[in-house]
């Protein structure tokens, strides 16, 4: 009597969170939306008429501006000027997030 073949389990991919790169591709994915203003670098607004409007998120935080009236700022500011906005480009600090988002990753990925 021959024995049946059990199917081998398939490789586990170790994900390394550890990398910049890694990082990098997390980011990309994240809703722009969500990213906590501390967070940001900074960020280029691209207007329909080829203006560019950059704003340096980080230098306005470091002078001391409060995160949550300069967040609720660049709200109210991108949505009244929303019909002439081409588009945004989120300049996210990888560090900042890597550091704040690690321990946790560690702590939940600890016993896989």
């Amino acid at each position: 009597m021959t024995t049946p073949k059990r199917n081998p389990r398939p490789k586990l991919k170790k994900i390394n969170v550890n990398s910049k790169d890694q990082w990098k591709k997390i980011l990309r994915e994240i809703d722009k939306a969500d990213i906590p203003i501390d967070m940001l670098i900074g960020l280029d607004v691209n207007l329909i008429d080829g203006t560019v409007v950059s704003i340096n998120v980080k230098e306005l935080l470091a002078d001391g501006t409060d995160p949550e009236l300069l967040g609720k700022m660049l709200d109210l500011k991108l949505k009244a000027l929303d019909n002439i906005i081409k588009d945004i480009n989120f300049m996210v600090s990888i560090d900042d997030v890597a550091n704040t988002v690690q321990p946790v990753t560690d702590q939940i990925l600890k016993n896989l």
